[in-house]
């Protein structure tokens, strides 16, 4: 917390238009880590929520309980998961992130659960890492896409179609 308020001293000392020296950190943000050394992060993507654990390891991705491979068998959701490293640079060569993530996700579909995951994983990389946020935050990865499916209205067949008109 000091060095928050250092910092916040040394911009005010500069005045406004000038650019902070080198010698004098800005740190804006604290790294967040539980007891057991992990970030945590909720994702969230239509219906779908996954709470996320990220920890330093061997890039072992688990699912509800389950591997990643097993669990979103299609490549395209693996490569939305792994989305949050690779804009990180925090792939080793392998093609395997340097953190070991478990989370647990419900509702929706695959799709949507992929992407309530890649939300996760970005938000506790941006807590267990700060510097990291704004790479993230340019991807577009800490944003929640609000997207979701539109009710159905009374009346109608579906949320906007209407019953076929029948003249006679």
């Amino acid at each position: 917390m000091a060095e928050q308020l250092q910092g916040f001293d040394a911009l005010k000392d500069m005045g406004a238009g000038a650019a902070p020296a080198a010698s004098t950190p800005v740190v804006l943000r604290e790294k967040k880590i539980d007891a057991q050394g992990r970030a945590y992060g909720t994702g969230k993507r239509k219906n779908a929520i996954a709470r996320v654990w990220i920890k330093p390891g061997k890039g072992k991705i688990v699912i509800n309980g389950r591997e990643e491979k097993v669990y979103f068998a299609r490549p395209v959701l693996r490569l939305v998961i792994n989305q949050p490293f690779t804009v990180t640079n925090r792939v080793r060569e392998d093609g395997t992130p340097e953190y070991d993530v478990f989370c647990t996700v419900t509702g929706s579909g695959l799709s949507g659960q992929a992407g309530a995951v890649r939300h996760g994983i970005a938000k506790a990389l941006s807590d267990y890492e700060p510097e990291l946020r704004p790479a993230l935050k340019h991807a577009g990865l800490l944003t929640r896409d609000s997207r979701v499916v539109e009710r159905k209205k009374y009346g109608r067949k579906k949320a906007r179609r209407s019953f076929q008109f029948s003249k006679r």
